[in-house]
């Protein structure tokens, strides 16, 4: 009888951040023995410099910019500043807090082995770290993605940050070139603009925010340009970067004209590409420029790999990540497998005031030839708004021709808390008559949301 082969482990995980974290805790607890691999930070884009410190960073500028805005209130404002090294002090701490970000005891801790550097497959069981051989019984990739540079003449030679950087600057840039308008190329334009930052955020797009419905986009592009002082530059091409002494200087093609502009900082934050050069082809797993391929349980070409975050779809966000690490968890561990659930589509966009989405969007429903019933409420119909004086914003819903929730879109100070009733609702096909028959307190941004549903009634 042939003897059955061992492995150094039974699962190695390669990628620490939210796709690779909460299944190598889950199957250390489980009793399997496990080891994660991390080339670069442990912990990964979230705690170390994505939402984590860029939300930090966010919270203390819309903090300053409400204290800036807040005469009308009887408050004096004219000697409202920062100290920019403090607000960095500020986002380390909330690095720290995490306990994962660059932090290899963090696994160590639950009995995972952790090694830093870059995996590279060997054979379908067998991988080389910093030439060291490890061997598992299953492995689950979560390696991530990384900002896309394109192909612009002269970026080679012209210096740039990407969303990974351009917290690490110790002053924010007085002028800033973004190329990229999506969710966090937004976010970083708001931030940077709210400390005194010229920003030009530029897209090929015909409108920022090009994920969201057009009454979205238009809606802050009116708010970037009147009350930040951006200059929004859609349907436009960068066609060359220069360095010019301490500046850089953009050309770019809009309406078949070129125009230059010489700024401070360039900031790459558009397309992102999946991290998938590990010698994947030495374990007979397939992947393409979109991401490694998996099916519904995250199960790729190859039986005993699985693969989860945005390595399979770059962009996907971390709460969708972090759900995708626990689902691959389970079925490394079991042989009934767990399918994700990808029903239900939720985005946040955390600008001032913040984004949300979540469901079929009104656009959506438009492109899919959809008969469908939409209502929105600007937050000027609800008591807040007029007690806090911030007058921009709306809850937009789609239902059914029967009234069932489907789809919700929100513009508000607090869109990312409020959303979630409405990903409740649609979840479990509640219709506006349940949501406008729930009782919401009266002077809450929510109630914008009993507003709305009341006009789908």
């Amino acid at each position: 009888m042939a003897q059955k082969p061992t492995f150094d482990y039974d699962i190695i995980i390669i990628g620490s951040g939210a796709g690779g974290s909460p299944a190598a805790s889950i199957a250390a607890r489980a009793g399997k023995s496990v080891a994660v691999i991390e080339k670069g930070e442990f912990g990964g884009e979230s705690p170390n410099w994505g939402e984590i410190p860029v939300g930090a960073m966010l919270h203390a500028a819309h903090i300053y910019d409400t204290a800036k805005q807040s005469a009308a209130f009887g408050l004096r404002t004219a000697t409202v500043g920062y100290n920019y090294p403090s607000l960095l002090s500020w986002r380390d701490t909330t690095i720290k807090r995490t306990g994962a970000a660059g932090n290899r005891r963090y696994y160590e801790k639950q009995g995972i082995s952790a090694f830093s550097g870059a995996a590279h497959f060997l054979s379908p069981n067998e991988i080389s770290v910093n030439r060291r051989h490890l061997s598992a019984r299953k492995f689950l990739i979560a390696t991530g993605s990384e900002w896309l540079i394109p192909e612009i003449p002269g970026i080679a030679d012209t210096p740039y940050h990407t969303p990974r950087t351009i917290l690490n600057t110790t002053r924010p840039p007085k002028s800033l070139f973004i190329i990229g308008s999506g969710s966090t190329a937004t976010e970083l334009a708001c931030l940077m603009s709210i400390f005194g930052t010229k920003v030009y955020l530029s897209d090929p797009a015909s409108r920022i925010l090009p994920e969201y419905d057009s009454d979205v986009s238009e809606l802050l592009s009116d708010q970037f340009q009147k009350h930040r002082g951006m200059t929004i530059l859609t349907q436009t091409k960068v066609v060359a970067l220069q360095k010019d002494g301490m500046y850089k200087r953009v050309t770019y093609s809009r309406s078949g004209t070129e125009r230059t502009v010489k700024v401070d900082e360039v900031l790459i934050a558009d397309d992102r590409a999946p991290a998938t050069d590990l010698g994947l082809e030495n374990a007979g797993v397939k992947y393409n420029s979109h991401g490694v391929v998996v099916d519904a349980h995250l199960q790729t070409s190859a039986r005993h790999i699985f693969a989860a975050g945005s390595c399979v779809h770059p962009g996907t966000p971390t709460h969708e990540i972090l759900m995708q690490s626990r689902v691959a968890a389970l079925n490394l561990m079991h042989n009934k497998f767990t399918a994700v659930d990808t029903h239900l589509p939720l985005q946040v966009t955390r600008t001032h005031p913040g984004v949300a989405r979540v469901g079929l969007s009104e656009d959506d429903c438009l492109r899919r030839d959809l008969r469908v019933k939409v209502a929105t409420a600007p937050l000027t119909l609800t008591p807040r708004s007029n007690i806090t004086d911030q007058r921009v914003g709306f809850v937009k819903l789609v239902a059914d021709k029967k009234g069932v929730l489907i789809g919700a879109t929100i513009i508000a100070p607090h869109a990312s808390e409020m959303i979630h009733e409405l990903a409740l609702a649609i979840k479990h096909g509640m219709t506006a008559r349940d949501i406008f028959s729930t009782p919401h307190e009266f002077s809450s941004w929510s109630e914008a949301i009993r507003v709305a549903a009341s006009k789908l009634l």
